[in-house]
């Protein structure tokens, strides 16, 4: 049976471990979504480009 030392020691290297698990998956999530607004904002450049040279007004 573990001492109160060891469970102590083990309860902080589980929350150590959850959170940079956390930090992880936070930075992916960031990342993730600054991806989708930059291709977004390609893709609004694209069409309206498209747009301005088809003379048609752009959409909104």
């Amino acid at each position: 049976m573990p001492s109160a030392a060891e469970r102590e020691a083990r309860k902080a290297f589980k929350e150590a471990v959850a959170k940079v698990a956390m930090s992880e998956y936070e930075r992916a999530q960031q990342a993730f979504h600054a991806n989708r607004e930059r291709l977004k904002a390609e893709r609004l450049a694209r069409e309206a480009k498209l747009d301005h040279e088809a003379g048609r007004k752009p959409k909104t």
